[in-house]
């Protein structure tokens, strides 16, 4: 006779069954661990990468699904900082870092991540090269005939500190510290440069400087002319004179309120009077003659400069006249057209012109400055410039040159005689 165990029975052995089956599985459970990863040396450094990597040596257990090296300037780098991700699995890794910051110290140490968390290597340190400094050249300033100022600003040490600043300079292209040279303190920053020393009516090359322990880097070229010599005129106003070719110019506006022999120039201030004039007339920009004669000169009516209205009289020094309209473009032509004439012509920089001043190099030492003029109403200094040429174009107008912020053309034009603007004048 069989015997057949009783349903109590059989749900005894079930229960004993799963409940040795979940205690295996617990076991199991239980025994995996987070992996263990070393970490490899940290090689290759430059000023924004390195090479390292890893070795995963024990999965804990369980499968590693991510490794890789983290870092960060702080300690105890997590995968929440940078990092890198280089495949699964248990062995060898490398690493490629990128996007580091010259000349800084990084805590660095390797990853692996399994189901059960995430394990990190011994933490190591290691500091990214310094690159060269970062800076720009100051535009040129305080011309004479034997020296000038610039300087520069350097707003990035590339992590090392900057042990020599200042200028250098030579009469050849792309000059170095192995030439003539300022020595402007240390540290990033602006400074100032005095260069001393310069022939006169001659053509140097300048730019900063910067040393650090990754070496020397440069700004930008810029050019200094020094000026030929210097005139007066019979107000006993000093210009200095640069040589363009076979032309020598004034390198500064006239301001002269008297003919050179001695006849006075009338003051128009009221611009009703002013509008209306047929005689020679100046005045100051915004009739303001503390703010803007040392800068931009005067502004001059064309009967100042045209025989028929002044009496065959000269508003430029003794041996010097205004150009006439082949003078000026003898001098576009020399500098290879109006095409970019202008910017050869022009002051650098923003002191005085509005940005962008395009093109503006200054090459010449002519130093033209956006003196603005005068219609019925004062022209805003600043976005531009005109010069008077002695050449009438017609009865009611005359040529002259003028000078734009936006470009870098000498634009050739025509404009009515009660216009006022400024004159420079050409040695006979």
């Amino acid at each position: 006779m069989k015997k057949f165990l009783s349903p109590l029975a059989i749900f005894s052995l079930l229960i004993a069954g799963l409940f040795f089956s979940l205690l295996i599985s617990c076991k199991k459970e239980a025994s995996k661990v987070i992996p263990a990863v070393t970490l490899a040396s940290v090689t290759n450094i430059t000023a924004t990468t390195a090479a390292t990597g890893g070795n995963v040596t024990s999965d804990g257990g369980s499968e590693v699904t991510a490794r890789g090296v983290c870092w960060s300037i702080s300690t105890g780098p997590t995968t929440a900082a940078d990092k890198t991700t280089d495949g699964t699995g248990p062995g060898n890794f490398s690493s490629s870092i990128t996007g580091l910051t010259p000349g800084a110290l990084y805590n660095i140490r390797a990853y692996a991540v399994n189901a059960v968390g995430t394990a990190y290597s011994s933490s190591t340190t290691f500091s990214a090269l310094a690159s060269i400094p970062v800076l720009t050249t100051n535009s040129l300033s305080a011309v004479t005939t034997t020296s000038g100022t610039s300087g520069g600003n350097i707003p990035n040490d590339g992590g090392a500190a900057i042990t020599a600043r200042g200028v250098c300079w030579n009469t050849s292209a792309s000059p170095t510290t192995g030439n003539n040279k300022t020595t402007d303190g240390t540290g990033i920053g602006a400074f100032t440069s005095s260069i001393t020393g310069l022939t006169a009516n001659t053509t140097y090359y300048v730019r900063a400087y910067a040393t650090n322990s990754a070496g020397t880097s440069y700004g930008d070229e810029a050019v200094l002319k020094t000026f030929t010599a210097t005139v007066t005129d019979i107000d006993g106003n000093v210009y200095f004179t640069v040589t363009i070719g076979t032309q020598v110019w004034m390198a500064g506006n006239l301001k002269t309120v008297k003919y050179n022999d001695g006849t006075d120039i009338p003051l128009v201030t009221d611009r009703t009077a002013w509008s209306a004039l047929t005689t020679p007339g100046y005045c100051w920009l915004d009739n303001d003659k503390a703010a803007n004669k040392d800068t931009y000169g005067a502004l001059y009516n064309y009967y100042v400069v045209d025989p028929a209205a002044n009496g065959g009289k000269n508003v430029c020094p003794t041996g010097w006249k205004v150009p006439t309209n082949d003078q000026w473009t003898a001098l576009t032509n020399y500098l290879n057209g109006e095409a970019g004439a202008g910017g050869k012509i022009k002051e650098t920089g923003t002191a005085h012109w509005q940005t962008p001043n395009t093109g503006a190099t200054n090459e010449t030492g002519f130093t033209a400055l956006p003196a603005g003029g005068r219609g019925y109403d004062f022209n805003l200094s600043g976005t531009g410039t005109n010069f008077w040429t002695s050449t009438e174009y017609e009865a009611h107008t005359g040529w002259e040159r003028f000078l734009s912020f936006s470009n870098s053309n000498v634009h050739t034009e025509y404009y009515g005689k009660t216009n006022g603007i400024s004159i420079r004048c050409l040695k006979n």
